[in-house]
């Protein structure tokens, strides 16, 4: 995975915005629970009040309240309140009358002041509140009921009449009692202090006049559009994040896909030997498809899930520390879920990608041998092959998708359950006065949140070792050091020489074979000769060929092109020189014009012709539909073997090489096409170097120079006649196919 890193570095702009928009979107994630809680908090149980301390009060009231206070407290209040007259004017030029329709002739209006202050007198006030509310409770007088476990956020309201009227009793009240109940009052909890001091303020502005309703209101109406616009912010950061990790990822996959096809076209046959065609393809669409999956997936889940898991926590603990061990209980019984699903599943994600290079290459197998297949009646035996391999795969990915189906269920479960673990802990806190119903309902979205992050990095826990494996087996592809490469330092070839090919004691050994398949191999083919290589099956003809093409390197020896060494060279400047028809002719989708031009793009439509004409293919073009744009299906699957290889022949012959390489190309034509043909070619390509591979005397007996090969070793050079009389391995070869007569 660290090796394809480097793929990421051209996004690394893409990346940080993602990055920056995902944090913006855990941001707004965040916070919407928050204003949730302050819409239920201060909207709909304090009515929109937001300080304890009221921006106005009654006489009587500053009177009552101040009662309860230290003399500290007294002073500061005081000093933060200034006695209005209700026709006075406010700072908007409005009069505390039309403001507080109650009011007296004279209240209260409380000064400009910081968050500082606020936060004192809010204190303040609780504090009072809490303490006449102990003072009633111990003197038991029945005026007020009001206990400890009764909650301020109920309907329950304050008759400020009944407490003026116990004003004269609390004046008269002994100064230590106050003094206990105000202590026991400020080691109260910080919400029970709030609650209550919000409950009593609820009732001064209701004896001034002020319409409650409408003020909570207003509050939910602010926060409700405030959270409108974090969705929408959150939205458009998502469509972002959404946008711009599609786009790293596709473009990612479009680069490995790029680099993986770059780097098996450089592969020699050595390297094609060691990995197989349908690993190679796998390797190509289904690994590669891997990487970006995890990188789409990756960018939004790897980022935003820690914010949201640490974020989350830290918002839940400021709304219930008590309650956190639930979040932790959560949290333990997902990861062990986590890690019993990794070690079950993980192990066959390896699996999996190997049995996706099988599938593929039984099924490659399949479809280009269907004729065979068909001929010799295995179509029952393919079937159950392939049978065989896709129930593997089918049951490997169904054992996988089951343990992952757990996941869902399980995690809902771990939800659910958390969440009634927090209404069953969080009703016992609401009731004890200690937390609010807002702060319940957010520290339960908050735990909702987490374990999703959680369950988030869970995912990528899944995705990322199967990704891995896919990442490991493209880098061993991008990683294979390729055999064939080209000089640093490339020598130009003899101006003075022209399709000279020599071999100059070559021996050659396959990659981990026992033993040389070429032995001391030594010839020169000159232009406007035919060199002739003959000999059985397994002899070494074809390796002798793809030597000439450098697919492989000689182990031993030199192979020289117009006088240089094929090392030498850059391949694309050797293979220039060369015009290769493979013993399989293989045409490529398109039309006969595009694969006669794969060789050479600028032929124009005559010399398209003249090479169809030395090729025999004229006649079964002029036939076809569209004749020259006639279709060719993958493989050249619509035409002959005869026709595919003549279609072959004229590529080559299009290319205008210097030299021109048969490999037993004349194989699949009849004795008349094949006799044509060469007399084609000995008539129109008279310059160039010919070497001819074949099976058939006939082909090559009229060969300037032939070549005997068997087991690996030249056992004969000559003419064919030459050879007739002092090599009995042609002769042997000669015998078998030829009459008396024709080798007389």
């Amino acid at each position: 995975m660290i090796k394809l890193a480097k793929y990421l570095k051209s996004f690394s702009t893409s990346l940080i915005l993602a990055i920056l928009f995902l944090f913006g979107q855990a941001m707004c994630d965040l916070n919407l629970p928050n204003y949730m809680s302050e819409i239920v908090n201060n909207g709909i149980q304090q009515n929109g009040i937001l300080h304890v301390a009221p921006d106005a009060i009654s006489q009587k009231g500053l009177k009552l309240m101040t009662t309860f206070m230290t003399a500290n407290e007294k002073e500061m209040v005081y000093k933060n309140y200034s006695l209005k007259s209700a026709t006075d004017k406010n700072s908007d030029g409005k009069t505390y009358k039309s403001i507080y329709k109650n009011a007296e002739k004279n209240l209260y209006i409380k000064n400009e002041t910081n968050e500082n202050i606020d936060k004192k007198l809010d204190r303040t006030f609780g504090a009072s509140t809490w303490t006449l509310f102990n003072i009633i409770q111990e003197g038991s007088s029945g005026k007020v009921k009001h206990t400890k476990n009764s909650s301020p956020g109920k309907s329950t309201k304050i008759d400020l009449t009944k407490l003026y009227q116990l004003q004269p009793m609390f004046d008269k009240l002994n100064q230590n009692t106050i003094i206990n109940a105000h202590k026991k009052a400020v080691s109260s909890d910080k919400s029970l202090l709030t609650q209550s001091g919000i409950m009593m303020t609820k009732a001064f502005y209701t004896e001034l006049g002020v319409n409650l309703h409408k003020i909570g209101s207003l509050y939910i109406i602010k926060i409700g559009l405030i959270m409108i616009a974090i969705a929408l912010l959150g939205g458009l950061a998502t469509v972002l994040v959404s946008f711009l990790s599609s786009r790293i990822a596709s473009g990612v996959a479009r680069n490995l896909r790029k680099d993986v096809f770059k780097k098996i076209e450089s592969f020699s046959n050595k390297e094609f030997d060691k990995f197989s065609t349908a690993s190679l393809i796998t390797r190509c669409t289904n690994d590669v498809m891997q990487i970006q999956t995890l990188l789409m997936m990756g960018i939004r889940m790897i980022c935003y899930a820690p914010i949201m898991g640490i974020g989350g926590i830290i918002m839940a603990i400021n709304k219930s520390a008590s309650m956190s061990w639930i979040i932790a209980l959560a949290v333990i019984v997902l990861l062990c879920l986590i890690m019993i699903i990794m070690t079950v599943a993980i192990p066959r994600f390896k699996l999996i990608q190997k049995l996706i290079d099988k599938l593929n290459l039984v099924s490659r197998e399949n479809l280009t041998g269907l004729m065979v297949i068909r001929a010799f009646g295995n179509s029952f035996h393919e079937k159950k092959r392939f049978q065989e391999v896709n129930t593997d795969l089918t049951k490997t990915n169904l054992f996988v998708n089951r343990v992952m189906s757990l996941m869902m269920p399980s995690m809902m479960l771990i939800m659910n359950g958390s969440s009634l673990l927090i209404i069953w802990v969080g009703a016992h806190q609401i009731a004890k006065s200690n937390m609010q119903v807002g702060d319940m309902m957010a520290f339960m979205q908050y735990s909702m949140q987490i374990i999703t992050a959680f369950l988030m990095i869970s995912i990528m826990f899944i995705l990322v070792p199967r990704a891995a494996v896919s990442a490991s087996r493209i880098s061993e592809v991008l990683s294979t050091e390729v055999s064939i490469v080209d000089p640093e330092n490339e020598k130009d070839f003899d101006s003075n020489k022209h399709g000279y090919i020599e071999f100059k004691n070559v021996d050659f050994r396959y990659e981990g074979a026992e033993n040389d398949v070429l032995s001391d191999i030594s010839f020169i083919a000159k232009p406007g000769q035919t060199t002739a290589i003959i000999g059985p099956t397994g002899s070494g003809k074809t390796t002798i060929a793809n030597l000439i093409l450098r697919f492989y390197d000689v182990t031993k020896g030199q192979i020289l092109i117009d006088g240089v060494d094929v090392r030498e060279i850059k391949q694309e400047n050797l293979r220039s020189k060369l015009g290769y028809v493979p013993q399989k002719g293989l045409l490529l989708t398109g039309t006969i014009a595009t694969n006669l031009k794969y060789g050479n793009k600028n032929i124009t439509d005559e010399e398209m012709e003249r090479v169809a004409q030395i090729a025999q293919a004229s006649e079964f073009i002029s036939k076809k539909e569209g004749q020259f744009n006639g279709e060719i299906s993958q493989g050249g699957d619509n035409v002959s073997g005869g026709q595919k290889q003549r279609i072959s022949i004229a590529r080559a012959l299009a290319k205008k090489p210097e030299i021109l390489i048969f490999d037993d190309s004349f194989s699949a034509l009849d004795f008349k096409t094949d006799l044509a043909l060469r007399k084609a070619l000995n008539e129109n390509i008279s310059n160039s170097t010919m070497i001819v591979i074949a099976q058939r005397v006939s082909t090559i007996m009229n060969a300037e120079h032939i070549i005997v090969v068997d087991s690996g070793k030249i056992v004969g050079k000559g003419t064919h006649k030459e050879l007739l009389k002092n090599c009995p391995e042609y002769l042997e070869i000669a015998s078998s196919q030829l009459s008396k007569e024709e080798l007389a």
